[in-house]
């Protein structure tokens, strides 16, 4: 979605302004404009920060309440992402081959198709989850194993997605081409700008999911992502409740990468076993080799604590 948000006046841009009409008055007539580099990042953004505060939404729901907020979070993410989508198509069409922005024609008859196409989807998204499946119950025991007497034990496996990898490289090697093009005087460093932006952004965030490690020790269980283990997220061993292994798909939690969907929070970098964690009544996933050795050490030490 982020690249089509911004791909979109990028790959015109050879046919439009430098500066593109973005508001329309009640005549029909443009009345404000953006920088073309600004119109291809400001909706990313905005996407950006509903599917994030969705996210921490969602995050922040109990398993009873699994059923509503993923209706709701697919009814807001398919309305405001075919809003957004048309929007910019809008803003393309009406801006293509003008020399101006105050020359951008009207975009009355996109925005009425769009908001009506919005509805659409929004309603389609509510009638595909709201009879869906029932939230998660509580897991059985999961596997355990002896911890030997003196001796402290540590879990640790890491993944990582090629085809992310490739990604990132090659988002990122689209914006170092940008940068050599405006040093080198091939175009102009504004123009070289609505390049860097977007796909710098777009290789950070992907080498970041590109990769998982996880560990389990006497502190609990650690999850750090990318190359560098940063960002992280962290349970102690008195929060977790218990440990199994689930055989996932990325279609049972609807893609790849950091996932929410009807299971929980699913890091999600290739199909198979997974290491999966309930605290605080919230499931928590990661796809990573030997998961079943990490559950059954964490059940064993969190065996220790009362509970």
């Amino acid at each position: 979605m982020l690249l089509l948000l911004a791909g979109m006046p990028l790959a015109a841009r050879e046919r439009l302004p430098e500066t593109l009409a973005t508001h329309w008055g009640g005549s029909g007539e443009p009345d404000g404009s953006m920088p073309l580099w600004a119109a291809a990042l400001f909706p990313a953004l905005i996407w950006t920060v509903l599917a994030m505060g969705l996210a921490f939404a969602s995050r922040r729901t109990g398993p009873r309440s699994i059923g509503p907020v993923r209706g709701g979070t697919a009814v807001t993410l398919a309305t405001g992402g075919v809003l957004l989508v048309g929007a910019q198509a809008s803003i393309v069409r009406a801006n293509l081959d003008r020399s101006d922005w105050r020359e951008a024609g009207s975009v009355t008859g996109w925005v009425v198709a769009t908001v009506a196409a919005a509805a659409t989807a929004g309603t389609l998204a509510w009638l595909a989850t709201r009879n869906g499946p029932a939230a998660p119950s509580l897991a059985a025991d999961g596997p355990s194993m002896d911890l030997p007497e003196g001796q402290r034990l540590v879990w640790f496996s890491r993944t990582s997605n090629p085809w992310l990898h490739l990604t990132s490289a090659v988002t990122g090697l689209v914006a170092l081409a940008a940068v050599v093009a405006a040093v080198g005087g091939l175009t102009e460093p504004r123009r070289a700008l609505s390049f860097i932006v977007p796909f710098v952004l777009a290789s950070v965030l992907v080498l970041g999911c590109a990769s998982v490690q996880a560990r389990v020790g006497e502190d609990g269980l650690r999850v750090s992502f990318g190359p560098l283990g940063w960002p992280a997220r962290r349970w102690a061993v008195q929060d977790i409740e218990v440990a199994r292994v689930e055989h996932r798909t990325p279609a049972q939690v609807g893609g790849w990468g950091y996932r929410l969907s009807r299971l929980g929070t699913t890091v999600m970098l290739r199909r198979g076993e997974c290491l999966v964690i309930r605290a605080k009544g919230k499931d928590f996933a990661v796809s990573v080799d030997d998961a079943e050795r990490g559950a059954a050490l964490l059940n064993s030490l969190s065996a220790r604590f009362p509970k």
